[in-house]
Parts: C-alpha cells; sequence; structure tokens
C-alpha cells in the first residue's frame, strides 16, 4: 500500500498539525519495503520559526530536506537515525545576518558559530568583504564547509581598490567603476552592499556615493546594512541618514549591530527606534539586527579622528611628528576616550588581540598605563592608543553602552538577532565573547531568565526574519520542503557561558545542529561534517 492511503489515514484521526508529506524523492515509498527517512526527530516540541505557538510533532529528514512534520508518531524503524527529542526544543538552525567570516578558509567547520545553534551566516559586514568575491566563493566550495555561508559587497573594500584611503569625493569615472565592481559582485553571488561608514575609507564617502552605489544593488533584490557613521553623539543624524539611503535608493535597509554608545546618548534607543517606526510608516523597508551585551568590539583605531587616519597608520604618524597636529589628534582621541567608546573610564577599554604584547590580551588601557607608570587619565590614555598604532595595531572590546538600550532595541519588532561575531579557533587571542555565546544568551539570559521575548519570539527573530531579509529561499522556517536546518536545544538549560573574562567557553545546552540534513552536533559533540553550502545570490 502506498504512501497516499497513509496520508488518508493520519487525516482522517485529525490529529495532524502540519500534512504529513512524503516528498517525491520518496514517492516508491511502501510500508513493507526498508526505504527509510536518513533521521526522525521525534517528540520534540517544534518551534517552527514563524513566531506561533509550539506544538509536539516528530520531524523527518531525508537527504537535504525535511520531508515530514506530524503530530502523530512516525515509526522509528522507517529511519536510519533517530534523535530523541522528548523534553527539548526543535527549532529552525540560527540565521546570523552579520558575521565576520574572514577566517573561513582556515576554519572551514565554522565549530564556533555552529555550536551556537548557527547553521547559517552571512560575511562581509561593515564594508569589508572578499574581492573578487566569485573567485573566494569557489575556494569555500573547493575546501567545503561546516555552515551555510553568504556575502555581501563591501563598499570600503570597493572604495579602497579605487580611491585608496583618500578623504575626497570620488570623480566621475571613479563612480561609474565602483558601480561596475558592485555590479560584478551582485553578478557573482553577492545578497547586498554592507558599509562601515565609520572605518576607512567608509568614512571619507557622502551620501550620493552611498545612494548611486546602493541602487546598483536594487535589480538584483539586494539590501543594504550599514555600520553607522556614528554610534554615539552623532547617532541620531547617522540614523537619519541611513534611512535617507534607503528613501533615495528605493533599497531594504538593515541598520546592524544597532547600539547607543557612551554615557551622554544613553536612553537615545527611544528615539531611534521611533525613526524606524516613522520611516517603515512612510515606505522605507527598514529592519536592524543586534548582539545581546553591553560592549562592541573593534580595531583600536575606533578612538582615532577619521581625519587624521586618512592615507594610513603611515600617515598618522607622520602627522604625529607635527605639534600641532599631534595636539589636535590626542585631543580628538581623549574627546572619544571621555564621550564615545572609551565610556569616560580606561578600565572600559579591554584589549582582545595584542600582537607585540601578548601580555596586554584580555587587560584594559588602565592596566596598561598603570604597568608603565602613567597616571590612568584620559589624555594618557590618549597617548597608548597611538603608542599600540605605532606598535603594530591593537584590537579592543569598548564596555561603553547601557543595559535599557539593548533590551529596548532587543524588544523591537524588527529586530533581528545577529552575533557581528568572528569564527574562532578555541584559545586564540581574547576575543568578544558574542563570538562564542550570542544566540544561547538571548534564549537563555534575556528569554527564560529576564522574559524580555517570548521564546517563539526569540526563534523568529534569529531564524525566519533574517533568512527572510537576506533574501534565503526555504531557509529559516521547520517546514516540510524546505532545507533541514536543524537546532535540538534544551530550553531549560541553554546559556552562554563566555565571559569578558574568560571567552572561550562553548555554551550549554545545544544538543544537536543538522546543517542540510547532516550532524554536525551530536548530543553536544561537534562533527566537521562540512554539511554546508556557499550560498550565491541569484540573478532575477
Amino acid at each position: 500500500m502506498g504512501h497516499t492511503w497513509l496520508i488518508f489515514i493520519l487525516t482522517f484521526y485529525g490529529q495532524i498539525v502540519a500534512p504529513v508529506l512524503l516528498s517525491a524523492q520518496v514517492s516508491d515509498f511502501d510500508i513493507e519495503v526498508e526505504q527509510k527517512w536518513d533521521i526522525l526527530i521525534q517528540n520534540g516540541a517544534v518551534v517552527d520559526g514563524t513566531g506561533g505557538s509550539r506544538f509536539i510533532a516528530d520531524v523527518a529528514v531525508l537527504g537535504d530536506q525535511i520531508v515530514a512534520v506530524s503530530s502523530v508518531r512516525l515509526d522509528p524503524g522507517l529511519a536510519r537515525e533517530v534523535i530523541d527529542a522528548s523534553g527539548k526544543i526543535v527549532s529552525p538552525g540560527f540565521v546570523d545576518i552579520h558575521t565576520h567570516l574572514e577566517p573561513l578558509l582556515n576554519l572551514p567547520g565554522g565549530e564556533s558559530h555552529v555550536r551556537q545553534g548557527v547553521t547559517t551566516a552571512l560575511g562581509g559586514p561593515d564594508g569589508t568583504a572578499p574581492w573578487p568575491l566569485e573567485q573566494y566563493l569557489d575556494r569555500a566550495d573547493e575546501i567545503g564547509v561546516g555552515l551555510n555561508v553568504g556575502f555581501m559587497v563591501g563598499h570600503n573594500t570597493i572604495r579602497r581598490e579605487v580611491i585608496g584611503l583618500e578623504d575626497r569625493a570620488p570623480t566621475a569615472a571613479e563612480l561609474v567603476q565602483m558601480q561596475d565592481m558592485v555590479d560584478q559582485g551582485m553578478i557573482e553571488g553577492a545578497w547586498g552592499i554592507s558599509t562601515g561608514l565609520k572605518y576607512l575609507p567608509g568614512a571619507f564617502a557622502e551620501l550620493d556615493e552611498l545612494v548611486a552605489l546602493s541602487s546598483v544593488v536594487v535589480p538584483y533584490g539586494g539590501f543594504y546594512t550599514s555600520h553607522l557613521r556614528e554610534e554615539g553623539l552623532g547617532l541620531l543624524e547617522s540614523v537619519s541618514e541611513a534611512l535617507e539611503i534607503g528613501k533615495q535608493a528605493n533599497i531594504p535597509v538593515v541598520l546592524t549591530h544597532h547600539k547607543v554608545v557612551g554615557q551622554p546618548m544613553w536612553g537615545s534607543s527611544d528615539i531611534t527606534l521611533a525613526m524606524v517606526d516613522s520611516a517603515r510608516i512612510a515606505g522605507t523597508d527598514v529592519m536592524i539586527d543586534q548582539y545581546p551585551y553591553t560592549a562592541s568590539h573593534s580595531g583600536i583605531t575606533i578612538l582615532i579622528p577619521a581625519w587624521a587616519m586618512e592615507g594610513g597608520t603611515d600617515a598618522l604618524l607622520t602627522r604625529m611628528e607635527d605639534p600641532f597636529l599631534a595636539d589636535s589628534i590626542l585631543s580628538g582621541i581623549e574627546f572619544n576616550i571621555k564621550y564615545d567608546r572609551g565610556g569616560n573610564d580606561l578600565k572600559r577599554v579591554q584589549f582582545s588581540s595584542v600582537s607585540w604584547d601578548k601580555s596586554l590580551e584580555g587587560k584594559t588601557l588602565y592596566d596598561w598605563a598603570v604597568r608603565d607608570g602613567l597616571e590612568p587619565t584620559p589624555a594618557n590614555g590618549a597617548k597608548l592608543v597611538v603608542e599600540s598604532v605605532r606598535r603594530g595595531g591593537a584590537n579592543g572590546i569598548y564596555h561603553a553602552m547601557e543595559e535599557g538600550d539593548v533590551e529596548a532595541i532587543m524588544s523591537h519588532p524588527q529586530t533581528m538577532i545577529a552575533s557581528d561575531g568572528r569564527l574562532v579557533a578555541l584559545g586564540d587571542g581574547h576575543p568578544h565573547p558574542r563570538w562564542y555565546g550570542t544566540f544561547p544568551r538571548v534564549l537563555g539570559l534575556y528569554s527564560r531568565e529576564r522574559g524580555i521575548l517570548e521564546l517563539e519570539e526569540a526563534v523568529l527573530k534569529m531564524t525566519f526574519m533574517p533568512a527572510k531579509r537576506i533574501g534565503l529561499a526555504k531557509r529559516g522556517q521547520v517546514k516540510i520542503g524546505w532545507f533541514a536546518d536543524l537546532v535540538v536545544f534544551d530550553s531549560e538549560t541553554i546559556i552562554d557561558r563566555a565571559t569578558f573574562q574568560n571567552p572561550h567557553q562553548y555554551p550549554v545546552g545545544i544538543e544537536w545542529v543538522l546543517v542540510n540534513g547532516k550532524i554536525a552536533l551530536a548530543n553536544g559533540d561537534y562533527r566537521d561534517s562540512r554539511s554546508g553550502k556557499v550560498l550565491r545570490k541569484e540573478i532575477p
């Protein structure tokens, strides 16, 4: 007797939450034949990614697809492998819309992300992306990846290629060249364009340039994501600029890792979120992504005024030889320490990677000043910032945000969860804990413990919302015929363990992860399955 009979019987008893569908791949299915599902996840509470209420169901996987979601218990004898999800949540794999995938070719398994439940990650954020893109994607395809990956076109990468680090507008010919490069990136599979207007050379770009380049993305169905020009004192103007780009280019917008930096601006999320609401009412398709921490991470040069960095590090150090310019540069850094990412306290600037002095990793500007016998003032901190650049640069964690803003932004209906994390090998440097803990932290701390989000809403914000914004087909939901990117986790125990003091710790509570139907995490044990796909946006 064939599968049509089985569907009739199950429907007759009226116990289907979603119809049991045996796909065309199993059209010859017969209950007496030993043809099996590859994986059957049984007895779990399915949170399907739509935001709807959870329901108890079995989920069957064949190949890379979900072929059944049934509230009637399916026969485990028909599966090659059975996962007992009793008492656990079964959800779509998490989609990280802002990921630093730069180490991908060296860490292709993406273990630090897979262990968070991430099955798809979008790279090329903040204006920096691989170039040429097609060559990079081909290489990633060749070596195999442990999670699905896609990339944006990076505005900073393109501007650097065409104009270098010059503080000027492009010529007409240069603008056409940049537009051609954006077009090339989209043809090669990019999902949109990212800007990093706080960084060089993006800081030198004006509105007209950004609109012109973003407009190239529109016919391809791509979107615009922006590290805003300022996230502290200039935050409101910077949000307005991003919204204006969306309006003029008629392109969907994401305010990426949206935050409020610096004590003078704390509480301003009320205004920025109202701006988002107003823009949406007026017709601009704007969304937000956010990581759940009160500290940011970036290179130490983020504390240096952009004008002082024109031409790069060598040009900065040359300017420092001029007493008048040096005074202005140090004053600008001191200002940023007091009113921006420095948080008005050298203890709030924590080193994450320092190639020339590993003993400083995990320590702060305050610690360095005291070690060297300096009074830990913002003025002396500014001198140490320049000294760190002189010695080869450093990356830092900046504890300059306020919890109330984090919770307000997270609660907004247009906010997605994203890590802004970098793929990392266990023990390498002293990274921001978001590299290990973003998604479990939201589910454990902000959902279960603080009640900021209902579990179903939290899952929606980290699955279907980002998948839809990116434009991914058949990802982000537990749904028949969709890709089998799945996570099984314990909602009562899931939590991040990485801290600012001890970041190299994997989360707990995530038990199983499937990427395209292959097991990448089994009972908490990582498998280097390399079952991810390099995702290239199809040309409409």
